[in-house]
């Protein structure tokens, strides 16, 4: 995460962890270990969920595949606790799943069921009430209490913790000191994790484990050998199942099972509270302690929605992306076929996992969606699918040895598929259920969206009948006939046969775009597409998008994104991405702004893979706001962390309404549209910097308070503990009282200067990266030399004169010095010569014409 510090480790014990990492060792998972073959894990079959997703009924294998996304790890829960001691305690899912109220000696936790919607963003499970306190866990835990399908005949019992259909892996000390339990795990009361007993948790740990010292006693928690009774493993409904917007629950923190899709996405997520456990209620000193942690800092620039998809296999920039939505995957596959869809694999590619119809063995080419925000996994849905497993943990003993987690500091390199396969029976249950969870995604009736129409009280939000009205939604429609479709519809008119989408996929691909381009923008193309939108089933299996790579170049949005490098040549995603990916060429040079003077700079945009954003859908658009890729338009004052003063709306508009996270309903949907999609089409409107505003510099996210970067001593690698003594001799500013510390960061510092540093050049060798790790050293020391000469109170003006002497070295090993998160895209608007400008009645009626998709 932060990497000037913590990534100190990467510098100073590179040669261990290379050592350590990596290598031709071949490592089996927990199940194949203990003699448990793929087969021994089916996909469960009970329709638990029925009334989920609008009550729609379900085929058998669309059962199982939605039970996968649903409750599924994959033996993650290893993964999960291991993160706890590489985060040095700030993330414990534990203690996320517990309502630890504390006593009159010890302070309790800032959320818990009764308000872990507010607070955290995330689902209540029905059926499940909060403790009063840990004496109903065996290890004294606070843990949500499942209501007996005896006391209420609606709570039927979780099938999925049936221990005799679907026994646990027995490894360790699970069947000796703790249950086996179910390979499905207990129910935790939250949607998407679920409670496994810890195999490690042994007669020792069992001696040693103490519940009110886990909550309250610092000493006892930073313990980074500390064992606890559980493991929490997490499954993709964890991030993907949210409120429905058509049946939204009338109370956020104790909805119903029909109040939830599970296709929607985690919209009321907040990462930074997940990630900070011990964030503290608003005006609390834990609050104002936890603000004063960079790390804290850092996920914050991560709006609710939104999390960083690299975090643990960092990729050295700062990525916070919203948590896709899944719709129309039917209509998507059929535009895959015909605008950009086909991708040619080679090598580790080919031994994805393929739909029946989409892969050619003769030209190995595969008709494939782009899913991420880059469009990089491009082997085809089931390679998709299987990506996102192991993305939250799948066959972890395998995938942690291929890059330094969260901090890095070492080459990142390609996990492999055949390894996965040959290894890891994991991993040989998640690809038998991947058919199962491609046919739950490709039922029409799920995938078909949420529309406004259809929601509570929605109708009253949509043009009325009225003969004024209807003009005002007939001249939406032909504004987006004009202005949006040539990247937001997949019903078009027939391309140019010059034009061969087959063969665009590649070297070739800007080329092939700028043929497309020039063709969407022509008399021709829009006076055919003004036709194709006032069909009355226009919309009807219209995916909203061509799913196609659009050069970051034409959007102007924040580079970082699409310079993310995990499925570059070679990198942690190499199987995953296709040969045609790894060959784009470059989009050539962006502008961005020097994130302290403003001035404006040149910056190209490397190749590989690299410099483009897939094309988002607008299904179910008046429900997805704020918007692009990081969730800042909409969001009131861009940034949660440090609120500012909201800027006027354009002339003779509605006033502006504040992003609500803590009320789903569909009218607090609309508010967040209204004002979301006006700072899209009005783009002067946006939060601009509080510091380079008047420069015409777009929102930065900048740290709040004075922070440092602390980790407890008791999450100190055991193997740097002999080295302490001489690097407190060194560095006494770093390695004082056994802890490590880096500070104080001053106020107003960009987040991202910090959290974007380069420390392991993918396109060099270790030996030409040495010189890069004794550059780094060279910087920290004076660093740490020079803010050890502030005075004990420095001031915010102290530090930062001190800091100022940093800002060019930080910029110069910044992967992705693009600081401002909320320009681009602006179609429609005079801040671009590649559209025509809309009046403010054209905007409107484009509105009015949105709101029905």
């Amino acid at each position: 995460m932060a990497r000037i510090g913590l990534g100190v480790f990467a510098t100073l014990v590179a040669a261990v962890l290379l050592l350590s990492g990596c290598g031709d060792k071949q490592v089996k998972d927990e199940a194949m270990r203990a003699g448990r073959p793929a087969d021994t894990f089916p996909a469960a079959d009970e329709d638990y969920f029925k009334d989920m997703d609008g009550g729609v009924k379900l085929t058998a294998d669309e059962v199982k595949g939605r039970n996968n996304w649903v409750v599924w790890t994959g033996g993650n829960d290893r993964f999960w606790d291991a993160i706890t001691n590489s985060a040095f305690g700030n993330f414990d899912l534990l203690k996320t799943i517990s309502s630890y109220k504390g006593d009159k000696d010890h302070k309790g936790l800032a959320y818990g069921r009764h308000n872990r919607f507010e607070q955290l963003g995330l689902m209540n499970e029905p059926c499940f009430v909060e403790p009063k306190d840990g004496s109903k866990d065996p290890y004294g835990l606070w843990l949500d209490q499942r209501v007996s399908s005896k006391d209420d005949p609606n709570c039927p019992d979780d099938p999925f913790a049936n221990e005799k259909k679907y026994p646990g892996v027995k490894i360790g000390a699970r069947g000796v000191t703790v249950p086996v339990g179910s390979y499905y795990g207990y129910p935790t009361g939250i949607v998407g994790l679920r409670l496994f007993p810890n195999p490690d948790f042994d007669e020792k740990a069992k001696k040693h484990w103490n519940a009110e010292k886990y909550y309250s006693d610092p000493d006892y928690y930073n313990d980074k050998n500390l064992v606890r009774p559980y493991r929490v493993g997490m499954a993709c409904g964890f991030c993907h199942v949210g409120p429905s917007p058509t049946h939204p629950p009338a109370d956020p923190e104790n909805p119903k099972w029909e109040n939830m899709s599970a296709v929607v996405g985690a919209q009321y997520f907040w990462i930074d509270r997940i990630f900070g456990w011990n964030y503290g209620k608003p005006g609390s000193p834990e609050r104002k302690t936890s603000e004063q942690n960079y790390l804290i800092q850092l996920v914050h620039t991560s709006r609710p929605g939104a999390l960083d998809t690299s975090l643990v296999s960092t990729d050295y920039i700062n990525n916070p992306r919203t948590m896709n939505a899944v719709y129309e995957l039917k209509a998507r596959m059929e535009i895959a076929a015909k605008r950009g869809g086909v991708e040619t694999l080679s090598g580790g590619e080919l031994n994805n996992e393929f739909l029946p119809g989409t892969f050619d063995s003769a030209t190995k080419q595969v008709m494939t969606p782009h899913v991420l925000k880059d469009g990089s996994d491009s082997v085809g849905v089931q390679g998709a699918l299987n990506r996102v497993f192991i993305n939250i943990g799948l066959f972890s003993e395998e995938w942690l040895r291929h890059f330094n987690p969260l901090f890095g500091g070492v080459p990142n390199t390609a996990i492999q598929i055949e390894v996965g396969r040959k290894n890891s029976s994991y991993w040989q249950a998640t690809e038998a259920q991947t058919a199962d969870l491609a046919a739950y995604f490709l039922n029409t009736d799920i995938q078909k969206g949420h529309k406004l129409a259809d929601a509570p009280g929605g109708q009253k939000y949509i043009t009325a009948a009225a003969p004024a009205a209807q003009l005002q939604l007939n001249r939406g429609k032909e504004v987006f006939a004009e202005t949006c479709a040539g990247c937001h519809s997949s019903k078009q008119p027939p391309a140019p046969k010059e034009i061969d989408f087959k063969t665009c996929n590649g070297p070739n691909y800007l080329a092939c775009w700028n043929q497309y381009w020039a063709w969407v923008k022509s008399d021709e193309f829009k006076a055919q597409m003004k036709e194709m939108v006032k069909a009355p089933d226009f919309l009807e299996g219209n995916y909203l998008s061509t799913d196609m790579r659009v050069p970051v170049t034409l959007l102007q949005t924040n580079a970082c994104s699409p310079l993310a490098t995990n499925a570059i040549a070679g990198n942690i995603w190499d199987n995953f991405s296709s040969t045609s990916y790894k060959q784009l060429p470059s989009v050539g040079t962006v502008k961005i702004h020097d994130p302290f003077t403003g001035e404006e700079k040149d910056y190209v945009m490397p190749a590989g893979g690299r410099g483009y954003t897939r094309v988002p859908s607008l299904v179910a658009l008046w429900s997805t706001a704020p918007y692009l890729v990081n969730n800042t338009v909409g969001w009131p004052g861009g940034s949660f962390y440090a609120q500012q003063p909201l800027p006027p709306p354009p002339p003779n508009q509605k006033p502006y309404y504040p992003f609500n996270p803590l009320d789903p309903s569909v009218e607090e949907r609309v508010k967040t549209f209204e004002v979301s999609i006006r700072q899209m089409l009005w783009p002067e409107t946006r939060p601009h910097d509080k510091l380079l505003g008047d420069k015409g510099v777009f929102l930065i996210d900048r740290t709040s308070v004075g922070s440092y970067l602390k980790v407890p001593g008791g999450f100190l690698p055991g193997f740097l503990k002999p080295l302490l003594s001489p690097l407190h001799r060194w560095l006494p500013s770093i390695f004082g009282d056994g802890d490590l510390m880096v500070g104080p960061i001053p106020k107003d510092t960009p987040v991202n200067l910090i959290s974007n540093t380069e420390l392991y050049k993918d396109d060099a060798t270790l030996a030409e990266n040495l010189p890069r790790y004794v550059q780094l050293l060279q910087l920290l020391k004076k660093a740490t030399h020079d803010l050890a000469q502030l005075p004990k109170n420095a001031t915010d003006e102290e530090a930062r004169k001190v800091f100022a002497n940093l800002r060019k070295p930080l910029l110069d090993f910044s992967k992705c010095p693009d600081f401002e998160v909320n320009r681009g895209h602006y179609f429609g608007t005079s801040f671009t010569p590649e559209t025509t400008a809309l009046s403010d009645d054209d905007k409107e009626a484009l509105i009015e014409f949105l709101k029905t998709f």
